[in-house]
């Protein structure tokens, strides 16, 4: 009995759920984070009616039996997030008993699946136009070796697929390099408002060529923040360029700055550079992932417009490095907006500005 007092208070001091299994296959001491995991009521009943899952069981009742060190999985979590524990089962002799205790391992199982994820993403992204390359040059090599016209209408086919491959390939290199730098913030003072005037300069001929008018209201009075210059031009490039060409032809595209002493996302200084496009719109469905990984709202379209489906992401890794924001609204219909938030220096000169996304 003193055993199994000194067992528990053991078990109650440490920090990963844990719990102990008798002889008599009882559970006869438990920690408040195993109480949380797998519910009360735990005490005292046969571990099988706790435990439940079959890879489990089958691991605690071979411990029980021959004595070795074993692990196992458990999947724990609620339906809003699943979690994965790696589950250690030692046998304590002094105590007759077996100690079982679990790991949340719920993020290395996130980032394995997500590499996996990624993987297939890429090859899925590769393999449409090594394909096509593949068949154009098998049909120029045979049947169309002497049309001139085929081989030409072949030629840029091919021209336009090993452009999108290169773009693929560039943005995974930038994704790459902004989630390396992800961690340091940037320590160099950057006018911001040069930053937006030359973006739009950069932009205005493919505006021009999509018959889209770019609108800047940011004024030039200078917005100054600790950043990165070419990570927030491409940024703001991303985002005008595509609503250029998603916002569709004979539309305005307008990119505005408002500043604010003390910014809702921030609580603090902060500046919000607005691009609206007045295209379709986007489904609310779509907003929230609209950052993730080769996520597309309209994949036929977006593939066909040029989209690598990184861009958002790279966005995204590149705001979290200046420990920024970016929200989207948009409705169906009634055209986009992204909002990129960012801190400002306390000392900058700004006016309060009502908050356009409560």
């Amino acid at each position: 009995m003193a055993d199994t007092a000194f067992l528990a208070s053991v078990i109650a001091a440490l920090p990963l759920p844990t719990l102990a299994i008798d002889r008599n296959e009882r559970i006869i001491a438990l920690n408040d984070s195993a109480v949380e995991l797998l519910g009360s009521g735990a005490y005292g009943r046969h571990f099988v009616t706790v435990l439940r899952q079959p890879t489990l069981v089958d691991a605690v009742e071979q411990t029980l039996a021959d004595g070795k060190a074993r692990k196992a999985q458990y999947l724990g979590g609620d339906a809003a997030r699943e979690q994965t524990f790696t589950v250690n089962l030692s046998r304590i002799a002094a105590a007759d008993a077996l100690l079982v205790s679990f790991q949340d391992v719920t993020s290395e199982a996130e980032a394995g699946q997500m590499r996996r994820d990624f993987v297939a993403n890429v090859s899925h992204e590769l393999r449409t136009p090594l394909t096509a390359l593949m068949g154009f040059i098998e049909t120029l090599s045979g049947p169309a070796r002497d049309d001139a016209a085929a081989r030409d209408r072949f030629l840029a086919i091919m021209a336009g697929e090993a452009g999108r491959m290169n773009r693929l390939v560039g943005d995974l290199l930038s994704l790459s390099r902004v989630e390396g730098e992800e961690r340091v913030k940037p320590d160099t003072r950057v006018d911001l408002t040069a930053i937006l005037r030359s973006t739009v300069r950069n932009l205005n001929p493919l505006a021009v060529d999509n018959d889209v008018t770019l609108v800047p209201e940011f004024g030039s009075d200078p917005l100054a923040l600790l950043g990165d210059a070419d990570q927030l031009q491409q940024v703001f490039t991303n985002l005008i360029e595509n609503a250029i060409k998603y916002g569709g032809p004979d539309q305005k595209v307008i990119v505005t700055a408002e500043t604010s002493l003390r910014d809702p996302a921030l609580r603090g200084p902060g500046v919000r550079i607005i691009v609206t496009d007045h295209g379709p719109g986007i489904d609310a469905q779509h907003l929230p992932r609209l950052t993730e990984r080769f996520y597309r709202a309209d994949s036929h379209r977006s593939r066909a417009l040029g989209g690598t489906g990184l861009g958002l992401a790279i966005v995204k890794h590149i705001l979290n490095r200046h420990r920024g924001r970016l929200k989207i609204i948009s409705e169906p219909g009634k055209g986009a907006s992204f909002i990129v938030i960012l801190p400002m220096d306390a000392g900058q000169k700004s006016e309060e500005t009502p908050d356009p996304t409560p």
